[in-house]
């Protein structure tokens, strides 16, 4: 909303961050209600661990949506979560959805409680807390796969080695066939291995190279 005459945007003027003549507003974001399917665990390039609930297919501002992030093991307890139960999902900025709150009126006898894990789920090791944080992380860094997969998916990202050739689904075949450990083998990398793998030719191989 904003006064439109210019001569009094210039009377009113602006604050270091912004004008006095314009102020913004955001709709309440819409909410719907669905199921809760289950729980998985995701573990980032950081080693940070974080739940995503699976939900029963529902529509939801413009979008179907089938997967929210719970973010950490705090938000689990906050949420109380059991399987099965009757969630409620809004998007975040009307982008992103996530699970705000529990119909426990609907909760079956004999629920059962949604509990984070203590060991990673990628390759057992006992997770951690650093500090004060919140989140808890897998410190294998060096032997964890998705830990490993997500460094060399960052390495080639736009905004960093901007690597147009090397897409998340390639990293995880390098990676998954041996030929990938660190962003440093990427370099090392040889006609023969790549050409003879899925989905590769002559073409394809020249460019990933």
């Amino acid at each position: 909303i904003k006064v439109n005459a210019l001569e009094q945007q210039e009377k009113l003027g602006y604050t270091t961050k912004s004008p006095r003549w314009a102020i913004a507003y955001k709709y309440k974001p819409t909410r719907v209600a669905t199921i809760l399917e289950k729980v998985s665990y995701q573990v980032g390039r950081t080693g940070a661990v974080t739940p995503v609930a699976h939900l029963k297919p529902v529509l939801l501002a413009g979008t179907t949506v089938k997967r929210a992030s719970l973010y950490n093991s705090n938000e689990l307890k906050r949420l109380d979560l059991c399987l099965e139960d009757a969630v409620f999902v809004e998007k975040g900025g009307d982008i992103i959805p996530k699970v705000t709150g529990v119909d426990t009126a609907q909760r079956k006898l004999g629920s059962k409680p949604i509990v984070f894990p203590t060991h990673c789920p990628a390759c057992g090791t006992v997770l951690v807390q650093y500090g004060e944080e919140v989140g808890y992380y897998c410190p294998s860094e060096k032997t964890c796969p998705p830990q490993l997969k997500g460094r060399i998916k960052h390495f080639v990202h736009r905004k960093a080695m901007h690597i147009a050739s090397i897409g998340s689904k390639t990293v995880d075949l390098l990676f998954d066939k041996g030929l990938l450990h660190t962003p440093a083998d990427l370099y090392q990398l040889r006609y023969e291995e790549i050409y003879l793998l899925e989905g590769f030719k002559k073409m394809a191989t020249r460019n990933l190279l």
